[in-house]
């Protein structure tokens, strides 16, 4: 049983795109599915969607609402169970405050990338600060080719990227997201 408590959030500003230019990405409904069952499956306390731009908060919110007030309601429930941890931010520091008035506390702040950083942090290490300590613990992904290096210098940890040794790094956000949430929530069965 962990002791922390976990949150999510998924970045689509400020994120570089493939030439390294500081972009805004476009929320995609696979990733709001996805990442919100992954999320509900493995009790996460929250999932943030970060976008500044209006009319994605307004897809975003058609989405939801069909999911959680229209026919999606009795076509499958179990999506608007995992839909209820979903919510959206204009930007990190409103997640950060939600999380505070939520708990009380300031979040950890772990960002995820496919590179090596030289604050890396374990799955080793971060699960067993999920399991042992009382706290609140942010995690960050990235959309595009990664979070901006502002946000990566600010948060407290970087974890290890999933396969830093292969020649091909470059998941889909929610595989990663998945892949991650199992290695630092998920049954003990490896050594």
């Amino acid at each position: 049983m962990r002791k922390a408590r976990v949150y999510l959030a998924l970045l689509h500003y400020p994120i570089y795109n493939k030439r390294m230019h500081v972009v805004t990405t476009s929320v995609t409904n696979l990733d709001l599915h996805d990442i919100s069952r992954a999320a509900r499956t493995y009790d996460i306390d929250g999932f943030f969607v970060v976008h500044p731009s209006p009319a994605q908060k307004e897809l975003l919110s058609e989405v939801l609402a069909f999911w959680q007030e229209g026919f999606g309601v009795t076509y499958n429930p179990d999506r608007r169970e995992a839909f209820r941890l979903l919510s959206h931010k204009n930007d990190l520091e409103e997640v950060k405050q939600a999380i505070r008035d939520e708990t009380g506390m300031e979040a950890i702040t772990v960002a995820t990338d496919a590179r090596i950083y030289p604050r890396s942090i374990s799955y080793r290490d971060m699960r067993n600060s999920i399991t042992e300590k009382e706290q609140a613990v942010l995690f960050l992904f990235g959309t595009g080719w990664g979070i901006h290096k502002d946000i990566m210098d600010s948060c407290d940890y970087i974890l290890e990227p999933l396969e830093a040794g292969r020649e091909y790094n470059h998941l889909s956000v929610r595989s990663a997201v998945s892949i991650i949430l199992d290695r630092l929530l998920g049954e003990h069965w490896f050594k």
